[in-house]
Parts: C-alpha cells; structure tokens; sequence
C-alpha cells in the first residue's frame, strides 16, 4: 500500500494505482472524459488535470501512479486553470446544438462545461465538420462532429466487446471514430458504447428523438431474457416504456447489459398484444369479458378432468414467467391431480435431470477461476454478459477449454474439442477417461472404452492442474438427446478434479421454475398427444418447442388449448381456443431467480396495457373457479413467500441421481447432422417483437443454414445461395452462410425462427442439396 496526501486529506491505495483511484477511494470528484474504471487508460482527453507538488506541469490523474509522500491538489487555482483550458480546446470544434442533441440533459461534456467552460469562444474560424456514418440498426453516428475522441467505444469493443468494430482514423483535427470499411457495428454487447459515450456522437437509434431525459420516469427492473439477470433500469413516459439502459451491479452484471436485454423493449409496445380475452367458436375469434373467458376455462378444465382423467390436462410455460406465475400455475395443476407441467421446452432427455440446476457458484467467482471447460453451450450468444466476464478472467490467466460443434467464435482464446452434436458423448468420455486414469479411479459404468485423442488429454490435463476450476453445461448439451450422460460424465470429471459443476440454463426464471416444482414429466410427455386440455403461458409453439411439427400435431388432438399470453401470433391463434390477456414483466410485481441463484423482485414499470391482467391473478381466479386450496392470495408477495420460504437456497443441487452411463455405445452419425442454437434474438415472445433487433446480422443469421467450408464446396455454394434442408419428412428451403470453424458433419439450423418451424427436432440427421 501507498500512502499520499490528497487535497489535504491522507488516503491508502495500492502500489501501482492511479491518482484518480485514490480520488474515487476518497469520494473526491475529478472532472473526466476518457476515464472509466472498466477500461485500460488512455490519458487522451486531459481533462482529469491535477496539480501535483514538485511537478513543473499539471498531470493526468488517469495516468499518474503514485508514489509514497506524494501531494496532489485536484482543486488548486493551478489544476482548475488547466481544467478550462482543455474544456476551451474540447469546445472549439464541438457543435453548439445541445437544444436539439439526443444527449442533452445527461450529457456529461454539457455538465463539465457549466463548471469548467467560458461563456464565450476565442475561436472565429470554421468548426470541422465530420459526415455521419450508417453503422447499423441499433446505434446512430449521424452527429459524430460532436465526437471528442475519448476513445471509449474503441477500446470497450477491444477490451470487453472482444471485437475491435471501431477505431480512429487520420491525425489531429481531422480524426474520426469509424468502423471498417462497408462494415456495421454488430457486437451483441454493442449498445453499452451508447451508455459509454460522455457526448452525444454514438446515441440509441430506436430511441432518437423519443423523448427528452428529463421527461422519463425510471424504474429498477432486471431483464429475463437469459439467466444472468442483468440490473437494468426501465425509463417511461405516457406509461409506456421509452428505454431500457444499465443498472451498475457489480455482483451480477457489472456495469454493462447485453443488446437484447437494452432493445427488447420495443416488443411491450408490438401491435401484437392482446389486450382482451378471445375464445375460438366455429373457427372465428371473437373478443369476450373476462368472467365469460374463465367460465369457459374452469368448466373445459373441470369437464375434461372427469371424463378423461386428471392426467389429460398438462401444462408448459416459457421460463420468461415469473417465479409467482410458475408456483401458482403448478400449484394448479398438481391440484387438478396431474404432473404434466413443464418449463424445460427444449430439454428432451429428463430422465435423471439435477432438481434444480444453477451456475453452482456466485457469477462473481468466475473472475477468480483459473480453469474452466464449457460443454455444449453457444456462450456468446446464449449468455452475452457473462461471456464478457469470462473473457476479462481469460486475460488475467483463466484457461478455458470447449467441447461443441465450434462455428460460434466466442472472441476467447480457448482449445478443445469441436465435433457433430452425435459425437459430444464419446469426447467428453475420453476426458472422463484421462481423468480417471490421472486419478487411478474407474470411470462411471457404461463409458465407452475409446482412445483418448490429444485434445482430451490436453482437456483433463487442464483441468487437473488447476486450482480454482469449474465444468460448465451449456444450453446445447441440456437439450442434447443424450443430455443424462452428458450430465453424468460431467459429475465425475468434477468430482475428481475438484472442480465446480454448474449449468448456463436457458431463459430468464429456469432456475425459479426448478424451485417452485414447476418440471415434471418433460416436455415430450405433455406433448405426446394424450392430453385432452394443455395450456400454454408465454408460449407460441413455433418458435418455443423443440419440435414445432410434431407439437402442432399434438396441440391439435386437445380438445382445449388454453393460452395465457400477452401476444398474438398465427402459429398460437391457429391452436388455441382461448386466450387469456397476461401482463408482460414490465407491468405487474415479477420475481426472477437467476443463475447463482440470487431471487429478484421487480415492481411495474407501466401499468398493464388494456385489460390485460397479471397472470398470477389470473391463474389465482381459475384455482377458486376450480374449487382448488391455496388460491386466496391478495398480493403478490404472499404468493411468493409461498413459493420460495427463507431456505429456498438449499433446493438447489446439481446433482443428478444417475450414476452410469446409459448410450456409452451408441455410435455417431454418419453423414449431416443438425446443430440447433435458439438465435439470440428469437428466444422469446418479447425479444422476437423488437423490430431494431430483427434488423441485425444476428437476427439474419437465424434464418441462414450455417455449413462449414467441406460442405461448402462440395454443394458449389456461394455466400447467400439457397439450399434444400430435408430433416425427416419435412423441407425448407433457406440461404447458405459459410461458417469456417464449424465442427464436419454439423449444420447449424437456428430454433425460434420461421425456417425452423417447419423442420423437426433440434438434433438428428438432416440431408442438405442445392435449391
């Protein structure tokens, strides 16, 4: 530690730190553009002038390390002239425009100018002029004159981003931030550059000229579009949501949000909410009251429920659901006498599954690993913050090592194993096998007995010598066919190399769902056609469920499909035979339950668009139509206090009951095969209503069909060509996108998009021709 002295008051920072850490440490407020604790220091802006005694000349506070004894003066006639004097040149090219600037109001060169600027220029000449640039659907440079060059958005793709998709180009007053050539900024992290920029030259395009900062009113909320549970907070006007920024938790998501959790608000304000209760009669719909919609439910429900018996009616809700939601839909359920309730929708393989999977540590403690191996999982995309963290631990030392199809560059420096969905089981077997034969210990029983190649050695090797490690499932091996023994194999390398196990789950509240006992019988189960009534909360069929054919044939032998669901969409009116008006998360008291485990609450943002209505009270109204116990609740705190009692943290458990491997022989498949992500911005009803998000190349790339460069060839595709996918009986035509590092053998074939819906399920073998 150091100890200096600074504006009279002594404070001890660590060898090695700055002067504007000691500053930040002592709550001593130094004026700063470029600066910001997250990123390297670039000292380019100069405005964080300090007086330092003995020195000949003000110095940077970013920049200058200290050093024991010394004295700084923040707020010296010395400092504060140097200030202005920067303050002066950062104004002579900046535009005058504030009245009309999207930043106004919280932009932080206009604050630092009331306090360091003069109320008129020495400067007569021309100010520069710098042309805008179309970089893209999500962030607007249409005012880059205003742009000081602090470089904060160059170095946050570098640095957090993992993509460098801006830099500077020219000298002096002729530089500008731009991107490459023809190129458009297309990090799923990119709008944090907006929140980054201390002017108003990188602004939110769907936002521009919306509203004025000062007319919005905030809310906390947490986005529950992946598992981490980013902080956000929800900016309103005229009860609807305007923009949705980040909310600062260290814990959790630090300081940035991913693009989907900042634009996916544009979906709460589609032209698709429903607003009124609608039932189907003799193929028409037609708008109902409330009181009419549920007679007719509890009387299907009640009726079915005697003649068929308690187990034709069954359930399945998206993860997106609230943890109030999910208890009392289960409650209602297992009080009507059946289990069929699901929320793992893409998890077909749940016959020995953990009873509630989680991170298995604090989201935190990923910064202090030094070994990590993912398993199955599309992590930039599926869990865009959390890889960012991962990829900072990476440069501080973390090794981490993949087993999956490759194509996804996760933009982390990494080795493993890339191979067709089919053959994960026997890579990951013959890691489990160097393990065990490191550790003088059998493998688990059925593994197959293969030759362990190099890079499963390479594998266990690491993860052997590490001291603070973890195994990690991803979403692609929870939905893989042979999901148990992925599990089980997983369980063992853990148990043996010390290391933590834990799952990246897929959607917002899968770990409340897991909870609150909302997983029952599988998804397969409720939708093997024996059920006479299933409703359906949050979901549309084509885009949730792993099989949208097969889920439509088997919706269709229901006598009743109830759907709770704030949206309409053609796959879900074509099903249903009621639709009940739920509110989405942004207008009713919602609890998540994240990764680590950490519960959530959030209150309403706006209140519920027409005559929508919370789904908790609505379900809450069909338990007492049902004549059901428990359902006499008047908030929804009480609900929750049900749901999750004070020790709710040790329902928690990784583990599965299975301890042997059941397909350890089961050979690979010959020829193509399908890889299925969820497309980033298809995972949910929300997200896929976000019309800037749709705009993007990831949102694009959904409807592609990605083929490595073997098959590439072989078919005589160019960038863009269509192609014939024929997975079973069914066949779609789509456009070819060469993805040089996927694994041979694989094609990716996005779930949640239009093209997806008409194939089958998200793994098995798919032939691919020429269109």
């Amino acid at each position: 530690m150091v100890e200096i002295e600074l504006d009279g008051k002594a404070v001890e920072v660590p060898q090695g730190s700055m002067v504007m850490h000691a500053a930040n440490k002592l709550g001593t407020y130094v004026p700063h553009f470029c600066y910001h604790k997250k990123l390297s220091i670039a000292a380019n802006c100069r405005m964080c002038l300090v007086e330092v005694e003995k020195a000949p000349k003000p110095l940077p506070a970013c920049a200058t390390p200290v050093t024991q004894g010394m004295k700084v003066f923040t707020h010296s006639a010395k400092a504060v002239e140097a200030q202005r004097s920067v303050m002066e040149f950062l104004l002579i090219n900046h535009p005058l425009d504030c009245p009309i600037c999207d930043q106004g109001g919280e932009c932080q060169l206009q604050d630092l100018a009331v306090g360091y600027g003069k109320s008129n220029s020495r400067y007569d000449e021309e100010k520069r002029v710098v042309f805008h640039k179309n970089v893209g659907p999500l962030i607007s440079m249409q005012e880059m004159t205003r742009c000081i060059h602090c470089t904060r958005c160059v170095r946050f793709g570098q640095e957090v981003a993992g993509v460098m998709e801006l830099g500077m180009v020219n000298r002096g007053e002729h530089s500008e931030i731009t991107t490459f050539v023809g190129q458009t900024v297309d990090s799923e992290l990119s709008g944090n550059m907006i929140d980054l920029c201390p002017v108003g030259a990188l602004t939110s395009k769907p936002f521009r000229y919306a509203a004025r900062t000062w007319e919005l009113g905030r809310k906390r909320s947490v986005s529950p579009h992946d598992s981490l549970g980013a902080n956000t907070t929800v900016q309103t006007k005229a009860n609807k949501v305007m923009r949705v920024v980040a909310l600062e938790n260290e814990a959790i998501n630090e300081c940035w949000i991913s693009d989907r959790d900042r634009f996916s608000y544009e979906g709460l304000n589609s032209s698709d909410r429903v607003t009124t209760p609608m039932v189907k009669q003799g193929g028409q719909w037609l708008e109902t009251d409330w009181q009419s919609a549920l007679d007719y439910v509890a009387h299907s429900l009640k009726t079915i429920s005697a003649e068929s018996g308690p187990e034709a009616i069954g359930a399945l809700a998206h993860p997106i659901s609230s943890t109030e939601e999910l208890h009392l839909l289960q409650k209602m359920v297992r009080g009507l006498g059946s289990k069929q309730v699901e929320t793992r929708l893409r998890q077909s393989d749940v016959a020995a599954s953990a009873s509630a999977p989680w991170l298995g540590m604090p989201i935190a403690k990923i910064n202090e690993l030094d070994r990590l191996l993912v398993v199955g999982s599309f992590l930039r995309k599926d869990q865009p913050v959390l890889a960012a963290r991962i990829r900072t631990a990476s440069k501080r030392g973390l090794q981490v090592t993949r087993i999956d199809a490759g194509g996804d560059d996760w933009l982390i420096p990494s080795n493993g194993i890339a191979a067709a969905p089919s053959i994960w089981l026997n890579a990951l077997s013959e890691v489990a096998q160097a393990v065990a034969k490191a550790k003088s210990v059998s493998a688990p029983a059925g593994t197959a007995n293969l030759a362990v190649s190099p890079a499963a050695q390479k594998i266990a090797d690491s993860l052997i010598s590490g001291e603070s490690v973890a195994v990690l499932l991803g979403s692609a091996a929870i939905a893989h066919q042979h999901a148990s023994d992925l599990h089980v194999l997983t369980q063992f390398i853990a148990e043996q190399t010390g290391a933590t196990l834990g799952f990246l789950p897929v959607g917002g509240n899968s770990v409340g769902a897991s909870l609150v006992n909302a997983n029952g019988a599988g998804v397969e189960s409720v939708l093997s056609g024996e059920r006479r009534a299933v409703i359906l909360m949050n979901i549309e069929p084509d885009a949730d469920l792993p099989n949208p054919t097969a889920a439509r044939a088997a919706l269709a032998k229901a006598n009743t499909v109830i759907a709770l669901s704030a949206y309409k969409s053609a796959d879900l009116l074509e099903v249903a035979d009621v639709i009940l008006p739920i509110s989405t998360f942004s207008e009713t008291v919602s609890t998540f339950v994240n990764l680590e485990g950490r519960a959530q609450t959030v209150q309403p943002s706006v209140k519920p668009l027409g005559d929508s209505r919370p789904a908790w009270k609505v379900i809450r109204v069909l338990g007492g139509l049902l004549g059901l116990d428990g359902f006499l609740f008047n908030l929804p705190e009480e609900v929750l206090g049900e749901a999750l009692p004070e020790n709710y943290c040790t329902r928690l458990s990784n583990k599965t009951s299975a301890t042997s491997i059941a397909n350890g022989n089961a050979a690979p498949l010959n020829g193509l095969e399908r890889l299925a992500d969820v497309n980033i911005y298809a995972g949910d009803q929300i997200v896929r209503r976000s019309s800037a998000l749709q705009l993007t190349r990831d949102a694009k790339r959904g409807n592609q069909a990605g083929l490595n460069q073997k098959t590439f060839s072989e078919l005589g595709l160019k960038e863009g060509d269509a192609v014939r996918v024929t997975q079973g009986s069914q066949t779609v035509d789509m456009p070819a996108t060469l993805e040089v590092n996927l694994a041979p053998g694989a094609v990716r074939i996005s779930a949640g998009t239009m093209a997806s819906a008409k194939l089958g399920s998200m793994f098995g073998p798919v032939t691919v021709s020429k269109a």
